[in-house]
């Protein structure tokens, strides 16, 4: 392989088809249709490829659905916690599904959702948190602002429905889905029954090796089944798991206490979620803390205290000059980098089934200068 100037991302298409592959056959075994949640993989010059596979595109706001009806053939679901009254006349032109987050926003959009032809959904908060240590990700969390509760929910809309949409999991396996559909039907069962269509939204980790594909098919089929609903599934990271890889080149080594390389790669601008969620990347030939017989911190080149991706080991001692690979970079990175600082955003490279490496996006002063007056 080519030198490759850093940083960069690189999707490689051989792993991304992989995971389309399986998603494709659960659509076929669950009789369900799977959408690509925009908001962790906008790069459209794969939609003609994945359009190949899923069923369509999800958005939160006006921006992901239009770009999902420009580039991605199929169906577009919108959700948003409370639109905006000027966008969404906007929206109505690129949507297909609207899902409503309170019986006020249902109140004040879903007749001229109807009236447009749209389909218009409820999203539910079954009250049923499954997450373990990761609170900001955790839409059943105490005081959560998304979905509505059942003592909120106004069985006198139910003729302004079509369906309902639920998202309660983040990176979880299906057992999680079984446990938030167990209260979800306790709670809501009796009103699903002569709607469309079931949402059953994200953080479906569908694509891990370890991921329980079977109680999956299992569930979907019951809920068509009992209820008579389309059900629909809108994972994000599972689309693109592990196809994806940021390359960084380390620019110094430091000392203080244990040895630290500066990359040309930021956590706070390139890969924000590692510091958010937080989470630990995994570097090709590196290892955790002491595992190898050489230990670093691995951080950015920002002036943020903070920007350290983490501890990382390795068999020889890292130099300046050296390019290093974080694995698992195509899902939450593009879509959230930022350019704080005045960093560069990283190039976009696509990397197809022969091997062969093509330039997708190169960024440069004015996409930071646009964004500022």
């Amino acid at each position: 392989m080519k030198e490759l100037n850093t940083p960069c991302f690189v999707v490689d298409e051989v792993r991304l088809v992989h995971n389309l592959e399986i998603l494709q056959q659960i659509q076929r075994e669950a009789g369900c249709k799977i959408l690509l949640a925009q908001k962790a993989f906008s790069m459209f010059y794969a939609y003609p490829l994945i359009s190949q596979y899923l069923a369509g595109t999800a958005a939160s706001g006006l921006y992901e659905a239009r770009l999902g009806r420009e580039h991605f053939p199929g169906e577009v679901h919108v959700y948003s916690p409370a639109y905006r009254e000027e966008e969404f006349t906007q929206l109505l032109g690129y949507g297909d599904h609207f899902v409503f987050n309170s019986p006020r926003q249902l109140e004040k959009y879903a007749r001229r959702a109807r009236e447009a032809g749209k389909e218009v959904g409820l999203r539910i908060n079954p009250e049923c948190s499954t997450q373990e240590g990761h609170a900001i990700y955790d839409p059943c969390a105490p005081g959560s602002r998304l979905g509505t509760t059942l003592a909120n929910f106004r069985p006198e809309q139910l003729p302004l429905l079509d369906g309902l949409h639920l998202h309660t999991l983040c990176e979880q396996n299906a057992d999680a889905l079984e446990t938030t559909l167990e209260a979800f039907e306790a709670g809501f069962g009796s009103w699903l029954e002569g709607l469309k269509w079931l949402n059953l939204g994200g953080g479906h980790h569908i694509t891990r090796p370890d991921y329980d594909q079977e109680r999956l098919v299992t569930l979907v089929r019951r809920l068509r089944e009992r209820y008579g609903v389309e059900v629909y599934l809108e994972p994000g990271e599972a689309v693109v798991l592990n196809a994806g890889f940021l390359y960084t080149r380390v620019l110094e080594i430091v000392h203080n206490e244990i040895d630290i390389a500066i990359l040309d790669a930021s956590a706070a601008c390139h890969m924000p979620d590692v510091l958010e969620m937080p989470y630990r990347p995994p570097v090709q030939g590196g290892g955790e803390p002491g595992e190898r017989m050489y230990t670093y911190r691995l951080g950015g080149p920002t002036c943020l205290a903070g920007d350290v991706i983490g501890d990382y080991s390795f068999d020889t001692p890292l130099r300046e000059g050296d390019t290093l690979v974080f694995e698992d970079m195509a899902l939450y990175t593009m879509v959230k980098t930022n350019t704080f600082n005045g960093m560069p955003l990283p190039r976009i490279i696509w990397r197809d089934r022969q091997g062969r490496e093509k330039l997708v996006r190169q960024f440069g002063y004015l996409d930071f200068k646009s964004r500022l007056s």
